[in-house]
C-alpha cells in the first residue's frame, strides 16, 4: 500500500539528550494514525520535525514517495503537511477567516478579499459538518470550535496530511466524539491524520493503526482493533499495567474541608467562582470536573491562600481559615498538589531533600536555634524517595530539575502526604505522565482517601474524575451546576454539565 508519509530513521539530538533515535513512522493515505508515547518520549519532536519546526540529524522524509526536505513549516504546507498545535494558533480579536487567511491573503490590486474565502471557509465548514460562522470573532467562540477553525485553516490550505498533538486536553466529552467524527470523515475522503495522545480509549475509539515510542525509541506499529489498551500500555511503558485501580466502597465521616458561597474574582476583576459551595469528608475523593477556564484555578487558589478571597468561607475541621497566611493553612491540616509542579510544586534548582522540607524546615528535627539539622533532613528526604519511589542519579542531593516529569510528580506528592493532611487538594496530579506514574499516583491518593482524610481532586481527565472520586462537583462558568455520585455518573451527562446544563444535587 502507497505511504503518503514515511520518516526513515529520524534522529534528533539536543545537547547530550537523544529525542529521536532511529524512528520510523509510515501513514497511510485515508487512515487515522495514532502516535502513542509517555511523556518525554519524543512525540512532539518527532512531529515538529515533520512540520519543519526542527530539521533531523540523520533520516530521510519521503511525501509521497518522494524524498524530501522539509526546511520550515511553510515548506510543510507546501507539500500539504499542516498541523493543530496543542496550543491554538489563533488571533483572538481577528474572525474566523481573517485567522483562515493570515498569510495567504487572497487580493485584488492590493485590497484583501475576504469575501471569497468566507465563501470557501463556509463551503469547507459544510462539507465536513464544521459548523463553523466566517463572520464570528475568535474570542466569542468555544474552545471546541476555536479547534475547528483551526483545522479549516488546514483544509483551506489543501492540507492533506493533518497532525493533531493532543488535540482533546481542553474539550468536553462531546466536544471529543464530535472531533473524531470529523477525522474520520477527513480519512473517509482521503487525508491522512497523525493523532499523537497518550489517551489510550480514544486511540480505541479513532485509529485504525498506532505507533508506539519508548524513550525516542521505535517500539512497534500495532493494529488498533486488534491490540488491547493493556497491550498498547505496556508497549509504551515496558511493563504490565493496570489502568483502572480498584477501591472498595467508603464510609466517609466527619466534614472535614467545608466551601461555604465562595465567590473570588479573576484577574480583570470579573467573577470566576460564584457563590459555590461544596463539602468534603473523611474518608473520601471528592472530583471536580469542569472545561479548562472555568473557575477552577481560581478557586484553589482561594481555598490554600494564593488567591484572594472575596466573599464566602473556607473551613477545615470547622475552622474557618479563609484569612489565615499559607504557612497557617498548612498547619491547619491542609495541603496542596499544584497544577503546575514547575511553577508552583517546586524550587528548581534546590536539591530534592530541601524541596521535601519546604513546608516544615523551622520545625524540630529539621533546625535548631535557627540553624538546619542537615542529617535529619536527608534521613527525612530518603524516608520519603524510598516510600513514594522517587528515584533520582545522585539520591536526595539530586537537583529537583533533572528529573523526569514523573519523579517530580512524585516527589511533590511525597512531600504533601508526609504531612498527614487533613484535607488534600490534589490539582491535575497526573498531567503529562505516562500511564506508569499514572498508576501510582492514583494508588497513593485512593490510599489517603482509604486512611480516613478528605481529598479534593481538580482535574480535567474526566475519565480520571470518574475512576477516583466517590463523588462528582461539575463546575460551569465559576457555578456549581450538579453534585453526583461517581458509581452512577456517566461521561454523557457528566458532559452536558460542563457545558453548563444544571442538575440538582440528589
Amino acid at each position: 500500500m502507497e505511504y503518503v508519509v514515511e520518516m526513515l530513521g529520524i534522529r534528533k539530538e539536543f545537547v547530550g539528550i537523544v529525542a529521536n533515535d532511529d524512528i520510523t513512522l509510515a501513514v497511510r493515505r485515508g487512515e487515522i494514525h495514532a502516535l502513542l508515547g509517555e511523556n518525554g518520549a519524543g512525540k512532539s519532536t518527532l512531529m515538529n520535525i515533520l512540520f519543519g519546526l526542527y530539521r533531523p540529524d540523520s533520516g530521510r522524509i519521503r511525501v509521497r514517495g518522494q524524498e524530501v526536505r522539509i526546511a520550515n513549516p511553510k515548506a510543510a504546507n507546501d507539500l500539504g503537511i499542516g498541523m493543530v498545535h496543542q496550543h491554538f494558533q489563533l488571533v483572538h480579536n481577528f474572525t474566523v477567516t481573517e485567522n483562515i487567511i493570515l498569510g495567504i491573503e487572497p487580493n485584488r490590486c492590493g485590497i484583501v478579499n475576504t469575501q471569497s474565502a468566507s465563501r470557501r471557509i463556509k463551503e469547507l465548514s459544510e462539507r465536513y459538518g464544521l459548523n463553523v460562522d466566517p463572520d464570528a470573532k475568535i474570542e466569542d467562540i468555544s474552545v471546541g470550535m476555536q479547534q475547528r477553525v483551526e483545522i479549516l485553516k488546514m483544509l483551506y490550505r489543501e492540507a492533506e496530511v493533518l497532525i493533531f498533538d493532543e488535540p482533546t486536553a481542553v474539550l468536553t466529552p462531546q466536544e471529543i466524539t464530535d472531533l473524531i467524527g470529523i477525522m474520520k470523515k477527513l480519512a473517509a475522503e482521503g487525508k491522512a491524520i497523525i493523532l499523537i495522545t497518550h489517551k489510550l480509549k480514544e486511540i480505541k475509539a479513532a485509529a485504525m493503526r498506532c505507533t508506539v515510542i519508548r524513550r525516542g525509541r521505535y517500539v512497534g506499529t500495532v493494529d488498533v482493533a486488534s491490540c488491547s489498551k493493556e497491550e498498547m500500555a505496556e508497549m509504551m511503558v515496558g511493563r504490565q499495567v493496570f489502568l483502572k485501580v480498584e477501591k472498595e466502597a467508603r464510609s466517609p465521616g466527619e466534614v472535614l474541608l467545608e466551601i461555604k458561597d465562595l465567590t473570588v474574582l479573576n484577574q480583570t476583576k470579573m467573577l470566576a467562582v460564584k457563590k459555590f459551595s461544596l463539602n468534603v469528608r473523611a474518608g473520601e475523593i471528592v472530583g471536580i470536573a469542569g472545561v479548562d477556564g472555568n473557575g477552577q484555578a481560581e478557586m484553589v487558589a482561594a481555598i490554600t491562600g494564593l488567591g484572594k478571597i472575596h466573599a464566602g468561607q473556607i473551613l477545615v475541621q470547622g475552622k474557618d481559615i479563609s484569612s489565615l497566611s499559607i504557612k497557617e493553612r498548612i498547619d491547619a491540616g491542609l495541603a496542596h498538589v499544584p497544577e503546575d509542579r514547575h511553577k508552583r510544586g517546586l524550587v528548581l534548582d534546590y536539591s530534592i531533600e530541601d524541596n521535601l522540607v519546604l513546608e516544615v524546615y523551622d520545625r524540630p528535627p529539621f533546625s535548631k536555634n535557627c540553624l538546619l539539622k542537615r542529617p535529619a533532613i536527608r534521613h527525612y528526604a530518603k524516608e520519603i524517595m524510598q516510600q513514594f519511589d522517587v528515584r533520582a542519579a545522585q539520591g536526595a542531593v539530586t537537583l529537583a530539575r533533572s528529573l523526569s516529569g514523573g519523579n517530580q510528580q512524585k516527589a511533590i506528592i511525597g512531600r504533601e502526604i508526609s504531612l498527614n493532611p487533613k484535607v488534600l487538594i490534589a490539582v491535575q496530579p497526573t498531567r503529562g505522565l505516562d500511564v506508569g506514574s499514572i498508576e501510582y499516583i492514583h494508588r497513593r491518593l485512593i490510599a489517603q482517601r482509604d486512611a480516613g482524610y478528605a481529598v479534593l481532586l481538580v482535574s480535567l481527565e474526566l475519565e480520571e474524575v470518574l475512576n477516583l472520586s466517590d463523588r462528582i462537583a461539575v463546575i460551569s462558568q465559576g457555578e456549581l451546576v450538579g453534585l453526583v455520585e461517581a458509581d452512577t455518573a456517566n461521561e454523557n451527562d457528566l458532559g452536558m454539565m460542563m457545558a453548563g446544563i444544571r442538575k440538582e444535587a440528589d
